[in-house]
């Protein structure tokens, strides 16, 4: 969504010259929107056939030197759908949701046209779980069954299966704020087996759900499965992980002296010392402190319920 134009404040001048307003700020581009290139070149590398990827970069070098486009037209009414949906990701307001419908005309096998009315156009939560349902079909029509056999593992690599994992994955959000939980964690669970290089940081939202509802030994064999990653959200979850599980047991003190060294910014958001903005920053970096307010953002609740875990944090404080 586009970023507000900061309110304009007044100041005292001697001058009777009005100055220039600052600029407004720039758009916030929906990532999604990025996509259309990639999926250009592939669109344009179907309609060869290529004896290996060294010849495949010949192809595209040489059209790079001709100057020629590097996309090809749209053959099926899918592909004409998805093109209207990479210009409604790039589209502001109202005329958002008029692509996406235009896209379902040309298509009702547009997945992310499903998505983007389940986000902008669904004004209950039971209507945009719909919504996601009926894009997570819609992405099963359009990649069918065989993919679902041979891609297990690189999903996410083909830019084919993006709009059904969007539709999954809000799917999965909207059925677990509607009280369906066992369902949103089976989502989670299988787009990690089609895809465990895990693209959409589905690993950080499934351990935050699995604390919440006490799966231990899920959430342990969750971690077991991404043992180097050096986010602060799964270190400091997988700290008071080991502190609900065993207490405030030396390994869970050095769990969480390696939580601090990830992000020392999170504790003054879990505690209450630094307020959370109305907003959260558009990127999160790593070990910064956008990456703390983000994940206080969704953890702050869990750690809150968890008995004596906030003073644990605050007495683990160098």
């Amino acid at each position: 969504m586009p970023n507000k134009k900061p309110k304009a404040t007044k100041k005292a001048s001697t001058s009777r010259t009005k100055r220039p307003s600052p600029p407004a700020p720039p758009l916030a581009v929906d990532r999604r929107a990025m996509e259309k290139t990639t999926a250009d070149l592939m669109r344009l590398l179907s309609t060869r056939e290529f004896d290996s990827i060294d010849d495949a970069n010949a192809f595209l070098q040489q059209a790079l030197a001709a100057g020629a486009p590097l996309s090809a037209p749209p053959h099926t009414p899918l592909e004409q759908a998805q093109d209207r949906m990479y210009e409604a990701w790039n589209a502001t307001g109202r005329r958002r949701i008029q692509l996406a419908r235009e896209a379902l005309a040309l298509s009702p096998d547009c997945a992310d046209a499903y998505v983007l009315l389940a986000e902008e156009a669904a004004t209950r939560p039971e209507e945009a779980r719909d919504l996601y349902q009926q894009g997570v079909a819609a992405g099963e029509r359009a990649l069918g069954p065989e993919l679902f056999v041979e891609g297990v593992g690189h999903f996410w690599g083909l830019v084919e299966t993006r709009p059904y994992m969007r539709a999954r994955e809000g799917l999965a959000h909207a059925l677990w704020l509607l009280g369906e939980r066992q369902a949103a964690l089976a989502h989670l669970q299988a787009m990690l087996q089609l895809n465990p290089g895990d693209n959409q940081g589905l690993r950080y939202v499934l351990a935050q759900w699995l604390l919440e509802t006490g799966a231990d030994e899920a959430l342990g064999q969750l971690f077991a499965h991404y043992p180097d990653d050096a986010a602060a959200a799964w270190a400091y979850t997988r700290a008071l992980w080991r502190f609900r599980h065993q207490g405030a047991t030396e390994t869970a003190t050095d769990a969480l002296a390696e939580a601090l060294s990830t992000n020392q910014f999170v504790p003054a958001c879990l505690l209450g010392q630094k307020r959370l903005p109305p907003r959260l920053p558009e990127y999160v970096g790593f070990g910064d402190d956008s990456e703390a307010l983000d994940y206080a953002a969704h953890a702050t609740e869990v750690w809150r319920a968890t008995p004596g875990a906030l003073d644990w944090l605050a007495n683990g404080l160098p």
